[in-house]
């Protein structure tokens, strides 16, 4: 297993997720009633505020997970499934770096 091009994958995905995160704080800020929008676009705010803070919530947690793996890359059982104890394969770990189980496991 390449653990320095699986640490690049994480480094990058920490770094765009950290974007995100931003954008999506950004989106969400409060609705002031004294914006000049009708009812209907007001009410569209809102809904939109409520998705985009979902999609925050999301976000943060896998800069958390994302973290996490890139503590323990250098740990002697980094890309064995918590579950099963097989070795999770490498393309999984490049395109789900966050993901503590294999395929099988995560479903």
């Amino acid at each position: 297993m390449d653990k320095e091009a699986i640490k690049t994958k994480l480094l990058e995905d920490i770094k765009i997720t950290e974007k995100s995160i931003k954008d999506y704080k950004e989106l969400t800020k409060p609705i002031s009633p004294s914006d000049a929008i009708g009812r209907v676009s007001r009410m569209d705010a809102i809904n939109n505020k409520s998705v985009n803070e979902a999609s925050l919530r999301q976000a943060e947690i896998k800069l958390t997970n994302l973290k996490r793996v890139l503590s323990k890359i250098d740990d002697d059982d980094f890309g064995i499934c918590l579950k099963c104890k097989h070795p999770i394969p490498v393309g999984r770990i490049l395109i789900r770096p966050e993901s503590l189980l294999c395929v099988n496991c995560a479903r």
